[in-house]
């Protein structure tokens, strides 16, 4: 799982050869709490087919505000450098899997 920054965000997600899940996360939300271990499954089980990485919005308002980011948990799958797939709320992991779809 990577740390996304704005900083890293060029390298880890626009020039990324896979699939890139991305989750807008922050610490005082619940609902954010109870994805957390599925998306660190899903983590876990890409075998370098995609990529997944965490951004925390309150210290990185910069993306958060790029991508909009109104509710969170909002996990967003980028692809060759766009939005490709977005949902927001909790969510099963079988959905996850089918935004990297």
């Amino acid at each position: 799982m990577i740390k996304i920054t704005k900083e890293n965000f060029e390298q880890e997600v626009l020039k990324s050869d896979v699939p890139v899940l991305i989750d807008f996360w922050a610490e005082w939300c619940g609902p954010c709490k109870m994805l957390s271990p599925i998306i660190e499954e899903i983590a876990n089980e890409a075998n370098g087919e995609y990529k997944v990485g965490k951004v925390n919005i309150d210290e990185q308002l910069e993306l958060a505000n790029t991508f909009k980011i109104v509710s969170i948990p909002t996990v967003v799958v980028m692809e060759n450098g766009k939005v490709k797939n977005s949902a927001v709320g909790y969510m099963p992991k079988e959905n996850i899997l089918e935004l990297l779809k």
